[in-house]
This record gives C-alpha cells, sequence and structure tokens, in this order.
C-alpha cells in the first residue's frame, strides 16, 4: 500500500513559499513557508504535519491494542508535539510528546496504561522517527 502527498516550493529560502498537496485531496494546495516553519506565520508546516499523522497512526494503534485485550476505548484524543532543533548538519527533529485521554467504561486502568505504552511503542509512524518519543496519559472510566 502506498500513499502519496506532493510540494512545490518557489523561491528562496527565506522569501519563498510552498504548497502541500495529497493524493485524497484533504490537502489541496495548503500554504507553507519559512515564517510558517520557523516564526509564527499562517499556514502549515513539515513538523506540524508530522505530528498529525503521529497522533492519528497513534490513536488507531492504541485503539487496536485495547481492541485486542477486550476493551474498546469511546475515545482516544491524542496530541503530538513535534520538537525540531538546529543541529550541525543543519535542524532534526529531536522529539515527539504524545498527550494522549483515553475514556472508557470499566477497563482495568493498568491494562489501558500497558496498551498505551505499546501503541506509542509500536505505532508505524513512531517506527519512522529516529527522535526521543514520550508519553502522558490519562485515562477516563
Amino acid at each position: 500500500m502506498k500513499r502519496n502527498a506532493s510540494a512545490i516550493w518557489e523561491g528562496g529560502i527565506k522569501d519563498g513559499h510552498g504548497t502541500v498537496s495529497t493524493e485524497s485531496g484533504v490537502l489541496s494546495e495548503a500554504q507553507y513557508s519559512f515564517s510558517t516553519r520557523f516564526e509564527n506565520g499562517t499556514g502549515t508546516n513539515p513538523e506540524e504535519l508530522l505530528g498529525s499523522a503521529h497522533a492519528g497512526c497513534y490513536s488507531m494503534a492504541l485503539s487496536l491494542i485495547l481492541g485486542e485485550s477486550g476493551i474498546t476505548p469511546e475515545r482516544v484524543q491524542t496530541k503530538a508535539a513535534v520538537t525540531i532543533e538546529p543541529s550541525d548538519d543543519g535542524f532534526t527533529i529531536t522529539g515527539v510528546h504524545l498527550d494522549t485521554r483515553i475514556k472508557t467504561t470499566g477497563a482495568d486502568r493498568e491494562a489501558v496504561e500497558e496498551a498505551a505504552n505499546k501503541a506509542k511503542a509500536g505505532c508505524p509512524v513512531s517506527k519512522l522517527f529516529n527522535a526521543e518519543i514520550t508519553l502522558d496519559t490519562s485515562i477516563e472510566t
């Protein structure tokens, strides 16, 4: 299975701009630029998109792992904070912090916590990063 996305960049790094699009059309020429990546400009940036992908992947992986344990979550809400820092060879994504809220009825808290950590390590997007991934979990039963 392959999923496709594309990007166009025009101009120099600081004065240029670009767009990103997805094959599904969910993103269609979404604007990004130096200011949206390294300042507070309007538009998206690669780290925000990676965070969105990671939050979505993690939430689905957690739902799967909980289901395999006989637990059906009512809701899994995850935020991902992607950290990018200067490095010797440019910039490096050094970490991703996942903050997840799990709502389930009658589930064992320890089993939910175990599933949350298993999903952190096993979700395909987690495996993509060569960065520290941390997790805060809040469980509502």
